[in-house]
């Protein structure tokens, strides 16, 4: 089979998606399911969302690539919006997440080394994902994606998720860290909330010392949580932030935004990318934030979330197994003391597609387009399923 060609890289579900509309999938066999995951937080939209495909159908008529060598109105459009709405100064337009991340940790050490830094260190969190490259899965600090790829990047401290006090005490002690690197919630790890003041904490710190905040927005931002950022819970504005995920509803874009200082380290040839900030991908990211912008997406993940989150809460908050019901907007967890793999699995043959990490936390990141009547079939599948696993 055609599927023998690829490389082992991903443990998949027994079913191939065919087409969506909205917050539903069809599979090759015509069975309907409610998407819960979203393309890992991407399809924020929902699918073949009619306003995007016609930008994206128009622009592959029109011009789909060139390279940077040359001025790329929609570029520059896309970094315009992007930084008006985070209140950033620059943009560094890239394609996946793990790429803006590099940007942010390029960025980090060169304002480093213009400070005289030889040898730049940034502090980053327990509990992190950043991606996949060398750089970013040794910011991640998780010895399961690190393990046969040694040696690491250097020049990472990593320190307790929602501790200031550790960050703080390590500034103190070396003062060649130039920068931190953290989630405001950390969603592969189980959609972790970080202490109320934490990043104002963080903020000080970093305005104490001068250190660069570089906050990784890339599966919490663009609305996921209720709000553009999710940073702007805490009302506090970090000096990089990385995006990518939900900016063109499926198609590979991502964004570095930075301020002040950080935004004028990189001098043309420090940084590139032969795809990056394509006509095509800028045009489609334009158009989601329009759409996002016009429609109150935000609101919308607010309300439905916060609704989700108290009907959770009420149905298996105090029941026996289960360890903890969290998040913010529609970046929610339901963490068990058992494997969650065989809920999974059942939610598939019910038409629900959920997401398990770590093996007992079940994921829910839906459209952020859900309507309430999709999310009480989802309050009362999973409530039924998680139950059931109970008393089994």
């Amino acid at each position: 089979m055609s599927k023998d060609y690829l490389m082992n890289t991903y443990a998949r579900l027994p079913v191939a998606f065919e087409r969506g509309e909205g917050a539903w999938l069809w599979d090759q066999q015509g069975n309907k399911y409610l998407d819960v995951v979203s393309g890992l937080g991407v399809t924020a939209l929902g699918h073949a969302h009619p306003e995007v495909t016609a930008a994206i159908s128009e622009q592959a008529g029109i011009l789909m690539h060139t390279a940077n060598l040359a001025h790329i109105p929609w570029q520059e459009k896309l970094a315009e919006k992007l930084c008006q709405l985070a209140k950033m100064d620059k943009a560094f337009i890239a394609n996946s997440g793990a790429e803006a991340v590099e940007t942010a940790l390029k960025i980090a050490r060169l304002t480093g080394h213009n400070k005289g830094i030889d040898l730049p260190l940034i502090a980053v969190t327990s509990g992190a994902f950043h991606g996949r490259t060398l750089a970013t899965i040794s910011a991640t600090d998780n010895k399961k994606l690190q393990r046969g790829f040694e040696p690491m990047v250097q020049g990472f401290i990593h320190l307790p998720y929602g501790d200031a006090a550790a960050f703080k005490a390590a500034v103190q002690q070396n003062p060649d860290i130039c920068a931190i690197l953290l989630e405001p919630i950390q969603g592969e790890t189980g959609v972790v909330l970080p202490p109320s003041g934490y990043f104002k904490q963080l903020r000080e710190i970093c305005d104490q010392h001068q250190l660069l905040l570089i906050c990784d927005e890339i599966q919490a931002g663009l609305n996921r949580t209720g709000k553009w950022f999710a940073h702007q819970h805490e009302e506090i504005l970090p000096d990089i932030i990385t995006l990518a995920k939900a900016l063109a509803n499926g198609l590979p874009v991502a964004a570095c935004l930075a301020r002040g200082d950080a935004a004028a380290a990189f001098k043309p040839g420090n940084h590139g990318s032969t795809f990056g900030g394509n006509p095509l991908a800028c045009r489609t990211a334009c158009t989601v934030l329009e759409i996002m912008q016009r429609e109150n997406i935000a609101e919308n993940a607010r309300q439905i979330g916060a609704w989700l989150l108290k009907g959770l809460q009420q149905q298996l908050g105090d029941r026996a197994g289960v360890v903890e019901i969290r998040g913010r907007g529609l970046m929610l967890a339901i963490e068990l003391e058992y494997s969650a793999i065989a809920i999974r699995d059942k939610a598939l043959t019910q038409g629900l597609l959920i997401n398990v990490t770590h093996e007992k936390i079940i994921r829910l990141l839906p459209p952020l387009i859900i309507n309430q009547k999709q999310a009480q079939l989802l309050l009362d599948t999973i409530t039924r399923l998680v139950l059931g696993s109970i008393i089994d």
